[in-house]
């Protein structure tokens, strides 16, 4: 296999210059240029990006750390990502955390070392501590992991908002309300804050169930479910996360009672999985293209050392109303108050 040295020899140049050309790291004439890439195909030679991109003290990768990209939210997401990385000049290393409980704490050593140009991290296993420590390029997801480190998420107190207002059109007196585990620094918080207050404030018991930190996967929301209904909890709401909210719907139907007439269901983020179930969905939706978008751009800018001002991007959700939920309800069915 041919390396730099016959290169320089067959264009009659010194290394240095091949080295320069490849780099970028000086001036090389055109004319010289020229030899150097005719000797490069002539011999076959491909350069080594990963040694010129170390040269630069850069390798080309954005490592995105997502829990289990299995779950809808992180594989739409992750898709997305992986899109407008390219776009950018990268390429994107994906980082499933959830098989091992010191993974995040490993891509985060890679940062250091200089495998990766930057993080985007999704994840919620490690003390925010561990992040002050390091002061390179990350950009958290829904997660705030310090005054130096950006953040990207939606409006969440205005999806809790349009989710609670929703289940009381539709006449709920008692719903079944999953929420994150709090030891969690998230604005996730802010939707779950926004539904119990506006359900309390209408007269409408809400009845929590926190869910452990970092688990999306089925296997665990299964447990949830069967945990729930062993419980023999009387509810006629469901307030959930798409995936956890489909598993109560099949249980619900499993148990013989109707969708909407006997349990109500509006689920979170809005994925593709929302479309596919009978009855569909009414989903709160999260922007996840664009949440993606604001990602891969902070992230791109730290790594080329701009400077940026705001290091809290919010976006804007809004309610798709579908089957799960009794629409067309009158101000005199909400006891002459109107629902918003």
């Amino acid at each position: 296999m041919a390396g730099i040295k016959d290169v320089a020899k067959r264009a009659g140049v010194g290394v240095g210059t091949v080295s320069r050309m490849l780099n970028d790291s000086g001036y090389v004439a055109e004319e010289t240029r020229k030899k150097i890439r005719n000797a490069m195909y002539e011999l076959n030679y491909t350069p080594n990006e990963l040694a010129r991109n170390l040269y630069h003290k850069r390798t080309g990768i954005v490592a995105v750390l997502v829990p289990n990209v299995s779950n809808p939210f992180f594989a739409e997401f992750v898709d997305y990502v992986e899109t407008e990385l390219y776009a950018s000049g990268f390429k994107m290393m994906l980082c499933n955390t959830a098989k091992a409980s010191n993974a995040e704490l490993e891509y985060l050593d890679m940062l250091n070392r200089h495998i990766v140009d930057g993080v985007i991290t999704g994840v919620h296993t490690l003390d925010v501590e561990e992040y002050g420590k390091i002061h390179k390029p990350i950009v958290a997801l829904d997660r705030y992991l310090g005054e130096h480190i950006p953040t990207v998420a939606v409006d969440h107190e205005e999806g809790g908002r349009l989710a609670a207002e929703a289940l009381i059109r539709s006449g709920c007196k008692k719903v079944l309300h999953f929420r994150g585990d709090t030891a969690v620094g998230s604005p996730y918080h802010e939707r779950h804050y926004e539904f119990d207050r506006v359900m309390k404030k209408r007269g409408v018991e809400t009845c929590d169930y926190e869910l452990k930190r970092n688990r999306f996967d089925s296997e665990y929301y299964q447990r949830v479910v069967q945990d729930v209904f062993a419980r023999q909890l009387e509810f006629d709401g469901i307030f959930a996360v798409d995936w956890l909210a489909i598993e109560c719907m099949n249980e619900v139907r499993r148990r013989h009672l109707r969708i909407p007439e006997d349990v109500k269901i509006i689920s979170y983020d809005g994925t593709f999985i929302t479309k596919l179930t009978e009855p569909r969905l009414t989903t709160i939706v999260q922007p996840i293209e664009e949440l993606a978008k604001e990602a891969v751009r902070l992230v791109g800018k730290l790594i080329a050392g701009e400077e940026y001002i705001n290091l809290k991007v919010m976006l804007q959700v809004h309610i798709k109303e579908r089957d799960t939920t009794i629409h067309g309800v009158t101000f005199a069915d909400c006891n002459g108050i109107p629902p918003f």
